[in-house]
């Protein structure tokens, strides 16, 4: 890895890396970090900043009976929804995903990247964004 990956900026952002993402590790290529920020059970939206080392990116999912919103923190990354072009993610960018969209995000291939993401609903878990397409997008 190089200098420029980000990866310092990333592990040492605004807020906690968190520990490695076992719990959803079968939904994801490569390795996440996932750190709850809010723990509050009143509070039916979850909140967590999610860290992906290069190349690491989520499957494609559907947010059923809610939306999440990706506030983008460190780091350069991917997010693209079904049918469209793959946007590439700067610090300080905002993706809001409506119920029912298909979509995944993740990191670049030479860079980590991290983004607190707030979500409702009910995840459904698809299939893994492939290699061959995930070697398509340009960084």
């Amino acid at each position: 890895m190089t200098e420029n990956n980000n990866e310092s900026a990333v592990k040492n952002g605004i807020f906690e890396m968190g520990a490695k993402n076992d719990a959803f590790a079968k939904y994801f290529v490569g390795q996440s970090y996932l750190a709850n920020l809010v723990a509050d059970p009143a509070v039916n939206v979850g909140v967590g900043n999610v860290t992906f080392e290069p190349g690491c990116r989520n499957n494609w999912h559907i947010h059923h009976n809610g939306y999440q919103i990706l506030l983008v923190t460190g780091g350069e990354g991917w997010y693209q929804e079904a049918g469209k072009p793959a946007q590439k993610l700067h610090p300080g960018d905002v993706v809001v995903t409506h119920d029912g969209v298909k979509h995944w995000h993740g990191a670049t291939k030479d860079s980590w990247f991290s983004h607190v993401a707030i979500t409702a609903g009910t995840p459904e878990w698809l299939e893994p964004v492939s290699d061959e397409d995930y070697a398509k997008l340009a960084d």
